[in-house]
């Protein structure tokens, strides 16, 4: 004879999965933190606010849609009375999860050195004539 449990099982993926997005958000916040932690620039302050918007996201926004606290747009619609809570919390989402990831990108591209130029080890001089046009002035 088996018994089947009454309540859902704690540890199934559906389950864990806000967990799981909680500790990532947390975890990258504290990766990021650590990284800069010492240094000044715009490097630090932009991969820190890319880090602040996915923890935000990943810990905060994200968990709550999977556990059904926030309407999700799909199921309301556009044209119900809760749509605009809905399109608030959809907007929130795109800027916490889209502007974070594009923020955290940039920062670790400036942190890279992706865009920095090769300076050459000798000085550039500008001629001081021209064969056109006569001696500079």
């Amino acid at each position: 004879m088996t018994f089947t449990p009454c309540v859902p099982l704690l540890a199934t993926i559906n389950a864990m999965r806000p967990v799981f997005m909680i500790v990532m958000g947390a975890f990258l916040l504290l990766t990021i933190w650590r990284m800069t932690r010492g240094t000044h620039g715009w490097t630090p302050k932009v991969l820190m606010a890319g880090a602040i918007l996915l923890a935000f996201g990943y810990s905060v926004v994200l968990p709550l849609y999977h556990a059904d606290v926030l309407p999700k747009l799909s199921q309301v619609g556009f044209f119900s009375p809760n749509s605009d809570v809905a399109m608030g919390w959809h907007i929130v989402k795109l800027v916490a999860m889209n502007g974070g990831w594009m923020l955290f990108g940039l920062g670790l591209a400036m942190h890279a050195g992706i865009f920095e130029t090769e300076k050459s080890p000798a000085p550039v001089e500008s001629p001081s004539t021209s064969p056109f046009h006569g001696p500079a002035a």
